[in-house]
């Protein structure tokens, strides 16, 4: 056990465990999703990284729910002692892996693989333009190789952001973030952070499963879930053949894709991604 993980498991001895995480869980800012009136040229944009979003307080590496995050000490003594808010992300496509590194209670060498990939300053008071730079800064002064920033570029018009994001879903990534460029850090959800994506995605509980027929006999054919508006459907794709042998449980929660809503509000072509884990 590390001596980071030992200090993690002190501070939740020494508080009440509901207390701990009330106190610590971080006011985070949200993104609203993009819409066709947004004028482009005022937002910074970056890739949407498929990972672990986490805040640095200075002290402890959080999840956005507020929990320890047990990471090795070589990966969090040097970082600033600022609070940042980033990705802690492997690459495209690897959200299981990351996801089972980072949310393990006993850090791994698989943390080798793990990248703190920065995008915001939330406790410096200038604009998300002056934000950016300085976190330049203070990684550049870290010299960590798992520290970086994320890439913001600059894209002039709709058309040019609408290619950006066709190259970067085609590479396998998830989508575009856009950041207001004059925006001060808002911990809310707001127009000063938009996301987009060539699909939408939204999550459901699981209420059933229903079993397969033909190749899938004997598996998971689909699941019956329920979002938080009360709307219920099936999904029954999206599901590798492991999945269908392990199905997510009753009561978990997953994330799953779709491309519209029926005049009823049920989502069309709903496509299982994966089942959120526990943060």
């Amino acid at each position: 056990m590390s001596i980071y993980t030992r200090l993690v498991l002190i501070y939740l001895i020494c508080f009440p465990f509901s207390q701990a995480f009330a106190q610590s869980k971080p006011e985070i800012e949200l993104a609203n999703r993009f819409n066709d009136s947004v004028n482009v040229a005022e937002y910074l944009v970056s890739e949407k990284l498929d990972g672990i979003r986490a805040r640095w307080d200075g002290t402890l590496l959080l999840t956005r729910s507020g929990n320890p995050i047990f990471a090795p000490l070589w990966f969090v003594e040097g970082l600033p002692k600022h609070v940042l808010d980033g990705e802690l992300w492997i690459g495209r496509q690897r959200f299981e892996r990351t996801a089972s590194i980072v949310l393990s209670h006993e850090p791994s060498d698989g943390w080798r693989e793990i990248k703190f990939m920065l995008f915001d300053l939330p406790e410096y008071t200038g604009p998300f333009s002056e934000r950016l730079r300085m976190l330049e800064v203070l990684t550049i002064q870290a010299n960590l190789g798992h520290l970086q920033v994320i890439t913001q570029r600059k894209y002039s018009s709709h058309s040019a952001l609408m290619t950006a994001l066709d190259e970067v879903s085609s590479g396998g990534g998830e989508g575009l973030m856009l950041h207001h460029k004059d925006a001060l850090y808002t911990p809310s959800r707001s127009n000063n952070v938009l996301k987009l994506k060539k699909h939408r995605d939204a999550e459901a509980v699981v209420l059933a499963h229903l079993p397969g027929n033909g190749k899938y006999q004997g598996m998971m054919g689909a699941i019956r879930v329920q979002m938080s508006n009360g709307k219920t459907f099936k999904i029954g794709s999206g599901f590798s053949d492991q999945e269908r042998r392990s199905p997510p449980p009753v009561g978990s929660v997953v994330t799953f894709k779709y491309y519209d809503l029926t005049v009823n509000g049920i989502p069309k072509f709903a496509s299982y991604i994966r089942q959120k884990p526990r943060q």
